[in-house]
C-alpha cells in the first residue's frame, strides 16, 4: 500500500472518531490550531470512499487506484465547498494536493496546498505535513529562498524537528549559495548548510538513522567551499575524515579516489598508497592515470613487485570506449603498451629482480622508441643476464640514435659488455671516450677499466702463448 495513502487512512480515520482537543497557538495569535477535529458527517462518508478509491488494488494485488472516483467525489466537495467547515475544506484541499503532486502538476498542488494553509481550522498534523511538501515543491521548482522560508515555518510548528527536515533544509542553503554571486553571501550560505546538515547528522543519531550518503557529501563540498574561510588546511582535515566515513560506508570508487588526493595534498603518501591499493582490490579503478599513480606510489614507497602486478592487471583490464563521432565501440586495455608505460612497467620487475620478466617489455618499449636511452637500459638488462652479445648490439643501437641521458655511462657499459667477449681494443675504444668525460668519477672509473683491460689483455695473451707452447712441444 502506498505509505502516503496508508497514513491518511489512519489520519482521517483518527479525525472521524477520535476529536482531540489539544491546542497550539499559530505565529497568528488571533488563529489557534488543534491536533485534530472532526469532520462533518457527510463530509466524512465522502473521504473514506476517497481513501478506499486510493487503495484499490487489482485482480493480481498490484496497487491501481480509482483516480477517476476520487476526482468525481472531490470536485462534489469543491463545488460545495462554501458549505463545508473550514477544517472539512482543510483535508479536501489536502487531497487535492496529493493527486495534483501525483499527475506531477506541481503548481497546482502548491495552490491545493496554500489553501489549506488559509482555511483557519487546518489542524497541526495537516499543516505541517503540507508546509514540508510545500517547502519540497518550490525547491523542485528551483525557487530555494522561498523553499526555506517554508521549511523554516514547518520547524516553527512541528514539534519535533526530524533528521531529514535539517538535511532538507541543508540542501536548500547549499543550492541558495551556489546562485549567489558575492562570495561574503556565498560562505554565509555554505556555513548555513554546514551547520543544518551538522544538525541533521546529530539528529539521525538520536533517531537511530543512519545518516544518508549524500549528507556526508554535502558535507564534505561544504568544507571545500569554506576554504576561503577556514584555510586550506582546515578545509582538508575536515574533508578527509568526511571521505573516510565515506570509504568506509559507502564504498564507492569516486570516495576512493577523493580520501587519496586529500592524503596527498596533505603529502601523506602512505596512506594516499593505501587508499589507491585498497581501490584496486576493490577491482574499482578503471583509469590509466589511477593504475600509473598506484605503481608509482607503490615504487616510492619500495614495494616494486606490487607496483609490477598493479600495472600487469591494469594491461589486462579491458574498457569499452566510444568513439565521439561515430558513436562505434571499442574494446581496450587500461594501461596502453606505449613505450612509457612498457618502461615503468619493466623499471618495476627490475627493481623487483625478476630480469627475465623486465627484458621483453623492454624490448617492446625499444621498439616503439626514437631515442636511444631505451636501448641502453635494455643492453644493461641484457649484460645482467649475461646475454653479452645481445647486449653490444643494444647498446651500440642507443648510441647511434643519440638522445641518452649519460653518452659516457653507456661507453662504459658498452666496454664492459665487449672486455666479457674478450674485444679488448674495442673495450679500451669505449673506456677512453668515456674518460674524456668532466664528471671525475666516471674518468676515474673508466680509467680503471682501461688499466685492468690490459691487464687482462696481457694475461689472456700468456695464456694462449704458453698453451700454444704445450701444443708445440707435444
Amino acid at each position: 500500500m502506498n505509505l502516503f495513502r496508508c497514513i491518511s487512512f489512519i489520519f482521517i480515520v483518527s479525525l472521524i472518531f477520535f476529536p482531540q482537543e489539544n491546542l497550539a497557538q499559530s505565529g497568528d495569535k488571533n488563529v489557534t490550531y488543534k491536533k485534530a477535529r472532526a469532520l462533518q458527517t457527510s463530509t466524512a462518508k465522502k473521504i473514506v470512499k476517497v481513501v478506499e478509491a486510493l487503495e484499490r488494488v487489482d485482480e493480481n494485488g498490484k496497487e491501481d487506484p480509482d483516480f477517476v472516483t476520487v476526482k468525481e467525489i472531490l470536485n462534489e466537495l469543491l463545488q460545495n465547498k462554501e458549505s463545508l467547515k473550514s477544517y472539512d475544506r482543510s483535508v479536501m484541499w489536502n487531497y487535492w494536493g496529493y493527486i495534483y503532486f501525483s499527475e506531477e502538476n506541481y503548481p497546482k498542488a502548491m495552490e491545493a496546498y496554500r489553501k489549506l494553509l488559509a482555511e483557519p481550522e487546518s489542524t497541526i498534523p495537516l499543516r505541517v505535513a503540507s508546509l514540508y511538501t510545500l517547502a519540497q515543491l518550490n525547491f523542485v521548482n528551483e525557487d530555494f529562498e522561498a523553499g526555506v522560508k517554508v521549511l523554516l515555518q514547518w520547524m516553527d510548528e512541528v514539534e519535533v524537528i526530524t533528521a531529514q527536515g535539517w538535511s532538507l533544509l541543508a540542501q536548500a542553503y547549499f543550492q541558495i549559495g551556489a546562485d549567489k554571486n558575492l562570495e561574503t553571501e556565498k560562505l554565509d550560505y555554505y556555513e548555513k548548510s554546514l551547520e543544518s546538515m551538522l544538525t541533521a547528522t546529530k539528529t539521525a543519531a538520536t533517531e537511530n538513522y543512519k545518516p544518508k550518503e549524500n549528507w556526508y557529501v554535502l558535507m564534505a563540498a561544504c568544507y571545500n567551499e569554506l576554504k576561503p574561510r577556514i584555510g586550506e588546511k582546515d578545509s582538508l582535515y575536515k574533508q578527509l575524515g568526511i571521505y573516510e566515513i565515506l570509504v568506509n560506508e559507502y564504498p564507492k570508487k569516486m570516495y576512493f579516489i577523493q580520501l587519496g588526493g586529500i592524503y596527498g595534498q596533505l603529502d601523506r603518501e602512505l596512506d594516499y598508497m593505501i587508499t589507491l591499493k585498497a581501490a584496486y582490490q576493490k577491482n574499482l579503478l578503471d583509469k590509466q592515470s589511477e593504475y600509473l599513480a598506484l605503481a608509482q606510489l607503490l615504487l616510492l614507497n619500495k614495494n616494486p613487485y606490487w607496483a609490477a602486478k598493479v600495472l600487469e592487471d591494469g594491461r589486462l583490464k579491458k574498457v569499452t570506449i566510444v568513439d565521439e563521432k561515430t558513436g562505434e565501440e571499442e574494446i581496450v586495455s587500461v594501461v596502453k603498451d606505449n613505450e612509457k608505460n612498457l618502461k615503468l612497467l619493466a623499471d618495476a620487475w627490475r627493481t623487483a629482480q625478476e630480469i627475465d620478466l623486465a627484458i621483453p617489455l623492454m624490448e617492446k618499449a625499444a621498439k616503439l622508441s626514437d631515442a636511444g636511452q631505451t636501448f641502453i637500459v635494455l643492453g644493461s638488462l641484457y649484460l645482467l643476464e649475461d646475454r653479452i652479445e645481445e647486449a653490444v648490439d643494444a647498446l651500440e643501437q642507443g648510441l647511434k640514435k643519440g638522445k641518452i641521458k649519460n653518452p659516457s655511462q653507456a661507453r662504459l657499459t658498452l666496454g664492459q659488455a665487449h672486455f666479457e667477449l674478450q674485444n679488448f681494443e674495442q673495450a679500451k675504444k669505449e673506456f677512453r671516450i668515456a674518460a674524456r668525460d668532466d664528471d671525475k668519477v666516471i674518468k676515474k672509473t673508466a680509467n680503471s677499466w682501461i688499466k685492468y683491460t690490459e691487464n687482462e689483455q696481457i694475461r689472456v695473451k700468456n695464456i694462449a702463448l704458453r698453451r700454444d707452447y704445450i701444443q708445440n712441444q707435444g
